[in-house]
């Protein structure tokens, strides 16, 4: 781990996103959503209100070790005939999922789709606001 290594947060929404994460160790991001660049060296998980206990936390990352591009349908098979069931999604790939402690909370309540950042800043955050990129000047 480096300073300088890239960290993109996404959000979790959804238990079975998230069991797909813990067990499965991927996670998709549809492309006509997708933030500028998904080559990252990690990701954060960002977990919504469906965790109560942990809602509005970064408790979660991984080394990032592979993406792809794949088709919804053959990502989520069990799901045949949602409407995005078409769409593609890149699907990123890692060897293990990582408990951040303590977690990054969001006591400002930020709306998050993703977030860019450093590992440096990942590391000593203590809030979503830390993550964020000041302007010099």
């Amino acid at each position: 781990m480096y300073p300088d290594d890239r960290v993109l947060v996404g959000v979790i929404n959804r238990r079975r996103d998230f069991e797909l994460l813990h067990r499965q160790l991927w996670y998709r991001i549809p492309i006509m959503s997708a933030p500028l660049c998904v080559d990252t060296d990690y990701m954060a998980f960002y977990l919504s209100r469906t965790f109560k206990e942990q809602n509005g936390t970064i408790s979660y990352y991984a080394r990032r070790t592979g993406f792809e591009l794949a088709c919804r349908r053959d990502l989520l098979p069990d799901e045949p005939d949602h409407p995005r069931a078409a769409e593609m999604y890149f699907k990123l790939q890692f060897r293990t999922l990582e408990r951040k402690m303590p977690p990054i909370t969001n006591p400002s309540r930020r709306v998050i789709s993703f977030i860019y950042t450093t590992w440096e800043r990942f590391e000593t955050a203590r809030t979503v606001s830390d993550l964020y990129v000041r302007g010099r000047g």
